[in-house]
């Protein structure tokens, strides 16, 4: 009888190890989240250098210390040692658009292979060429100034959430094997012995030269090498105006001044006193939620052996990857606050992370006892054409570079090179092309431009499901040549 008891309370716990996990609900779930970026919260985070008191001169003035900046100052001094390179930034290095990312990197300057096909067909063998070489230059950069960034090249997945999605998906395969990327298409049954989700149809696998890395760990590393090569930076240094004099350019800070002959602005969406500037790029905000980090048997129930960055295929799309301790990083649910807001109190509310909580969840179900350490939202530099350009301001003594539209962490390095090379008259090979020659068209003004991203992010929620007058209206805005 023992024996016979013994046997059924054995099978009682073998059973009981196979039942689902214990679901916490979204408030659960989110009760004691930090509503601050994962990245940033590291004891890693390098001390603040000094703002700027009193009047300078600079060779070359870098506004904004994100990615674009530090990228700009670091290759000035490779290139030309000589130059007294200043960096100014607003806030801290990485508390920007920089450290808010998901940190997905891959070789396009052109938010993705198919968008640069549709921006500059006829450059595409450029632009697939001068990725490549950025990309091989940023891991180099990272060995050289023993940049420790948790990079990990694993190549990145886009995964179908709807079997309606896997022609589209082929379609993207074809176009990337025909420029000679080194992808696979995978069946159902494929992708979720990569990446276990009952949502998943089929993927696109990228092997070669894509990956993840830790956004702000990066960005505190450049900022490491710049300031060994000799760059002077200056933090919590905002720019309070900028004008032509003539010969240099001159900025006022609250405490200081720099004047320059050559300025490279790296500053995103924040209005520096260009109006053309925002008139080309407008803020929109991503969030993004981190896991707390997952034990070995909750990994195992996901599989995600190979740890690739994953996009999906929704409109609304949803991103997300793992980090060096087993947090998956899951962003998506775009906003757009009025004029840009750059710090709306709705990222400050839990509230907000609700829906991409739910999404989370619906993604993977097998995770429902999973809490999440932090949420935040950052912003993204969205513009018509959905990738980098570069702008000339006053008589071509400032180049404007931005326009990442959320594919900024390795595009940036390209950017910034591009930025440089037109400031200092190079006959580089980018410069002969419609990239570094042609702006992104102008975005409406205000409140036309609240009302149609408003209308446009409705149209994002549901309209995979629904169609009708929302697939309509983001077809609208295709045609428009707008990147969605």
């Amino acid at each position: 009888m023992s024996e016979i008891l013994e046997r059924g309370t054995a099978a009682k716990e073998s059973a009981g190890a196979r039942h689902a996990p214990v679901a916490l609900g979204v408030n659960e779930a989110l009760a004691n989240t930090q509503l601050f970026p994962y990245w940033l919260d590291n004891p890693a985070a390098p001390s603040a250098e000094p703002e700027l008191v009193g009047a300078t001169n600079a060779d070359l003035l870098v506004i904004g210390g994100g990615f674009t900046g530090l990228w700009a100052a670091l290759q000035a001094k490779e290139q030309m040692p000589e130059l007294d390179v200043v960096v100014i930034e607003a806030h801290l290095v990485a508390h920007g658009a920089s450290g808010r990312a998901g940190g997905i990197i891959s070789t396009s300057v052109m938010h993705g292979l198919p968008n640069a096909v549709r921006v500059f067909p006829n450059d595409i063998d450029q632009l697939e060429l001068f990725g490549q070489i950025n990309l091989d230059g940023f891991e180099e950069t990272l060995r050289r100034y023993d940049i420790d960034a948790e990079i990990e090249w694993n190549g990145e997945m886009t995964v179908a959430v709807d079997p309606g999605h896997l022609d589209h998906l082929r379609a993207d395969y074809e176009l990337h094997k025909s420029h000679g990327h080194n992808v696979q298409l995978l069946n159902r049954e494929e992708t979720r012995e990569q990446l276990n989700s009952p949502l998943f149809a089929g993927a696109l696998w990228s092997r070669n030269r894509s990956g993840i890395v830790h956004p702000a760990k990066l960005a505190w590393g450049l900022k490491r090498a710049a300031l060994s090569l000799g760059v002077r930076l200056y933090e919590h240094t905002p720019l309070e105006t900028i004008k032509d004099e003539g010969k240099t350019v001159y900025v006022s800070t609250p405490k200081g001044s720099v004047r320059a002959p050559r300025v490279l602005l790296g500053s995103g969406t924040a209005k520096v006193g260009v109006p053309d500037i925002n008139r080309r790029v407008m803020q929109v905000r991503d969030h993004v939620l981190a896991t707390e980090p997952l034990t070995d048997e909750q990994l195992a129930r996901i599989g995600w052996n190979n740890r690739q960055g994953v996009y999906d295929t929704r409109t609304q799309l949803n991103y997300f990857r793992l980090t060096r301790n087993n947090n998956i990083i899951f962003g998506g649910l775009v906003s757009y606050h009025f004029d840009g807001n750059p710090d709306p109190q709705q990222d400050r509310n839990r509230e907000t992370y609700h829906r991409l909580a739910q999404a989370f969840y619906t993604t993977f179900p097998q995770l429902s006892d999973v809490r999440f350490s932090h949420a935040w939202g950052g912003p993204i530099d969205y513009c018509s054409r959905g990738s980098v350009f570069a702008k000339r301001y006053f008589g071509n003594k400032a180049v404007f570079v931005a326009g990442y539209t959320g594919f900024g962490v390795a595009a940036s390095r390209f950017g910034a090179f591009m930025g440089l090379n037109i400031l200092f008259d190079r006959n580089s090979p980018e410069r002969r092309l419609d990239i570094a020659n042609q702006s992104p068209t102008y975005i409406v003004p205000e409140p036309f431009r609240w009302l149609g991203a408003k209308i446009t992010f409705h149209a994002f929620d549901g309209a995979d499901a629904e169609g009708g007058w929302k697939r309509a209206w983001i077809s609208g805005l295709k045609a428009m040549g707008f990147p969605m």
